[in-house]
């Protein structure tokens, strides 16, 4: 039995892949942009487990230059990078980020979004297959750039990596 937020979470999934989001998007000029700005990256839901697509992503962006930082409350470092508990620990103990990226189901984005806000950052970033309203609302009315459904990894080799 598919629940109201599961409902939400799918009718705001194909409305972003129509394009037809709640919330402006960042498009791909402006995430261009963006990555080549080489922002700081906080990457909540990190993992230490090679087999999720997280450290992959992880791996790919510390590769190819990015300064990361992995947050999960249940990791202590990830191939000898620190994990810290929270966003704000993260912030709080090697300063600011620049770019969120969401590795959490739906349902825990709006909390992530009040966080991005609170830490300072310029864009709250969801992960491919994930999308919510509310917290794109949440940041792009705290004036932070919005980007759902697409993999930072797949979109710095996409349009970033020639910079």
């Amino acid at each position: 039995m598919t629940t109201d937020a599961e409902r939400d979470w799918i009718a705001t999934l194909i409305a972003v892949q129509e394009g037809h989001s709640p919330v402006p998007l960042l498009d791909d000029t402006g995430i261009r942009d963006l990555l080549r700005s080489r922002p700081r990256i906080a990457i909540i839901g990190a993992s230490a487990n090679p087999g999720r697509p997280v450290y992959g992503v992880m791996r790919t962006l510390v590769g190819a230059g990015y300064d990361v930082v992995p947050v999960s409350p249940t990791t202590d470092q990830i191939d000898g990078v620190r994990c810290y508990s929270t966003l704000a620990d993260a912030v709080r103990e090697t300063g600011a980020v620049d770019l969120v990226d969401v590795f959490r189901r739906p349902e825990h984005c709006v909390a992530h979004a009040r966080e991005a806000v609170e830490a300072g950052a310029r864009c709250l970033w969801l992960q491919q297959g994930i999308a919510n309203a509310e917290a794109g609302r949440i940041a792009h009315q705290a004036g932070l750039s919005v980007v759902m459904d697409r993999c930072t990894a797949v979109e710095h080799w996409r349009l970033a990596a020639d910079a």
